[in-house]
């Protein structure tokens, strides 16, 4: 019998929160909206569970999109707040094949998890999204997403993220149901870098409404949290 494949849970706090966007970088293609095609993963099979969590640190949008023009979503692990989450049940290859892409590099090879599991960071680059973060676990399995090596920036190094992106970030927080439309857009209106450019009302206009079904998680802190620079 083969043996069982790692497992872990991919946090996404950006446009991979929505399922569709998440197919672009597991199967191959090119998102609604955006400029880029996605190569995929060897192992382009959906997530086996996707679940709504709720991390310490802050959301927030900077640098410019080459895919969709205006801010990016980056994770700060160490700064005050919550940040919403989609934590989507992948195999190891898979998640390493999604940051491959994320750092726009081929994917195929596994990352070295071993730094980032017993810390809760590991830094493979200078890039945008090469540092690695284990916020925790769910059932006794890892968490981890990857973000920024710098801190959430001031004011005037963040950037307004575009209409085109935040439909995936409104979609992918509202197909889990955890959250309210209107919970949904208030919170990413008031994210730093959307946060005096964008209105709840203008965001909650970007998708249809859902219906909640039940609260988010929260991972548990079975090893060491993300550390911050």
């Amino acid at each position: 019998m083969p043996e069982p494949r790692p497992r872990v849970w991919y946090a996404a706090y950006g446009s991979n929160m929505h399922a569709d966007r998440l197919g672009c970088y597991l199967a191959g293609g090119r998102p609604a909206g955006g400029a880029r095609e996605f190569p995929g993963c060897r192992d382009p099979r959906g997530p086996d569970r996707s679940v709504a969590v709720v991390l310490t640190g802050q959301v927030y949008f900077a640098t410019e999109s080459a895919v969709w023009t205006g801010g990016r979503a980056f994770y700060d692990p160490g700064a005050d707040g919550t940040a919403w989450a989609v934590a989507h049940l992948l195999t190891a290859g898979q998640f390493s094949d999604i940051a491959a892409q994320e750092m726009y590099r081929e994917p195929g090879t596994d990352l070295d998890l071993t730094e980032v599991l017993a810390t809760g960071r590991c830094v493979l680059g200078p890039g945008r999204y090469e540092t690695l973060v284990c916020p925790g676990h769910i059932d006794r399995v890892p968490v981890l997403t990857f973000t920024a090596p710098w801190p959430m920036p001031a004011a005037d190094g963040l950037r307004r993220p575009s209409a085109a992106y935040l439909r995936h970030l409104v979609a992918g927080l509202g197909d889990t149901g955890a959250w309210r439309p209107a919970e949904v857009a208030a919170y990413l209106a008031a994210r730093p870098g959307a946060a005096g450019h964008w209105a709840p009302e203008d965001i909650a206009a970007l998708n249809a409404p859902t219906v909640p079904t039940g609260p988010p998680g929260r991972p548990s802190r079975s090893r060491p949290g993300p550390r911050r620079s």
